[in-house]
């Protein structure tokens, strides 16, 4: 397993949305409000770049409502041509990793699919969250 690299996103970027998840039945709603977010501020929203981004919004709340605390919070960014995801949740200290050996169909997939669909992946604590963003061209 290789830890994410541990960095701030963008530190300048501004919020554009917040959303607070309590239970896996959530994500359906967090996927739509994502979807209508993002094609309102994209400037060549491709139905594509819309679903991966849906797809490593739905990982990443996954993996924190599975091995995070609650509540597990998501934010839509923008810092210039960047939209950026950052999903919190409030078990600082438990690191994210990739399991890059793990085989298809096994699960615990998500991390690997972010770094695969987004620009650049990290991870960051602050005193009381631990924060996993990706970034996406806007």
């Amino acid at each position: 397993m290789t830890s994410l690299p541990a960095s701030l996103p963008y530190p300048r970027a501004a919020e554009l949305c917040r959303w607070e998840l309590g239970a896996f039945g959530d994500l359906r709603d967090l996927r739509a409000a994502l979807r209508q977010a993002v094609a309102g501020t994209m400037t060549t929203a491709t139905g594509d770049a819309v679903e991966r981004m849906a797809l490593v919004v739905t990982e990443l709340a996954t993996n924190a409502l599975r091995h995070g605390l609650p509540p597990t919070v998501v934010r839509l960014l923008r810092e210039g041509d960047r939209l950026i995801i950052d999903v919190a949740d409030h078990h600082r200290y438990a690191e994210p990793a990739v399991d890059a050996g793990r085989p298809l169909g096994a699960g615990g997939l998500g991390l690997q699919l972010t770094q695969t669909f987004a620009l650049d992946v990290g991870w960051y604590a602050t005193g009381l969250t631990k924060h996993v963003w990706a970034s996406f061209p806007s």
